[in-house]
């Protein structure tokens, strides 16, 4: 008897979903806006897959869709898709909105990033021509360094602070995910993602 080993990298993960859901998941080339709620579609297929967990999946959606391959694919006219690749409506333009100033906001970054790691040129001492009088040496002053944005403070929800339509954010691995919440069942909370991923979670992941 074969003894199916759990995948725990993402990348083994996400290799698993191009090659489980070709016209959902696209491996290279031009992506697909996924279905809102395609988490749970997702979660019930893959329900008796020992293969991946419910915890790994939705860190591998979370990085399928804040890649720039994919929010790249978020545009006016564009329609979602199911887990087989049928079209679920177009795309509203609140999330075309957010896709493209999450993609601005990354790109920037990473050009900060780039620019911060890149080796600086050495200085070429200049030759100095014979002259009676020397200039004084003129020395340049560094550069101020660049002002850190202030860090924004969220606070644990409880549950009696929240309801229907309010802006929340949901802790998801180490940095908080925006979104909107748009239902609330005793203890669950559903929350719809800017991303368009719908998910349900109790109080204590709500961020304020």
């Amino acid at each position: 008897m074969e003894s199916t080993e759990k995948l725990t990298d993402t990348n083994a993960i996400l290799a698993y979903l191009y090659e489980k859901f070709p016209l959902c998941f696209i491996a290279e080339g031009e992506t697909k806006p996924l279905k809102i709620g395609l988490f749970q579609d997702l979660a019930e297929r893959l329900a008796d897959d020992s293969k991946v967990s419910k915890t790994q999946l939705r860190v591998a959606l979370r990085r399928y869709t804040s890649s720039w391959r994919y929010l790249k694919c978020v545009k006016a006219g564009v329609q979602r898709v199911d887990l087989d690749g049928v079209d679920c409506g177009e795309l509203e333009q609140e999330h075309i909105e957010h896709a493209q100033a999450t993609l601005k906001e990354s790109q920037e970054k990473a050009k900060a990033k780039r620019a911060a790691q890149a080796p600086k040129p050495a200085a070429k001492k200049p030759v100095r021509k014979p002259t009676k009088t020397q200039a004084p040496k003129v020395e340049r002053s560094a550069k101020p360094a660049a002002k850190a944005e202030p860090e924004v403070k969220l606070v644990q929800a409880n549950l009696s602070d929240l309801k229907q339509k309010q802006r929340v954010n949901v802790k998801l691995g180490k940095s908080p995910v925006a979104g909107v919440i748009t239902d609330i069942n005793k203890e669950d909370v559903l929350v719809q993602l800017d991303s368009g991923l719908s998910i349900k979670v109790r109080a204590e992941h709500i961020l304020l």
